[in-house]
């Protein structure tokens, strides 16, 4: 499996003096195996700029366990909320395969970032 991430910065929906900073993530899972494989699981590990963790696990992703026959791919939006205007997620995806094997898929790191921030 592959994943791809863009990430972007919900200016209207953020509340910078109360330290609520809204982030949308789309991810782009292709299945580059020569197997299906089902979209069991998530897990997440994100950091914002206080090294504050939070730790999101969970069933499918939006409500869904998409099953991916090879070379098909699914595409979803997301959000996370931080207390700082930059952050990281990371993780990994459980899936499933039709013979009943489990395996992980990475998630790279990416980053979560108000314009702003960069100078």
């Amino acid at each position: 499996m592959k994943v791809n991430v863009t990430a972007q910065y919900l200016n209207e929906q953020s509340k910078p003096h109360e330290n609520q900073h809204v982030f949308a993530y789309t991810i782009c899972i292709e299945n580059n195996d020569e197997y299906a494989a089902k979209l069991v699981s998530r897990y997440w590990h994100i950091t914002d700029a206080n090294s504050q963790v939070q730790e999101v696990k969970g069933v499918g992703v939006v409500g869904e366990q998409p099953r991916l026959e090879p070379g098909e791919s699914y595409t979803y939006t997301s959000g996370a909320v931080l207390e700082t205007s930059t952050g990281t997620m990371e993780g990994h995806y459980v899936m499933l395969r039709d013979d009943g094997s489990r395996f992980e898929t990475p998630i790279p790191t990416f980053a979560l970032v108000q314009p702003s921030a960069l100078h």
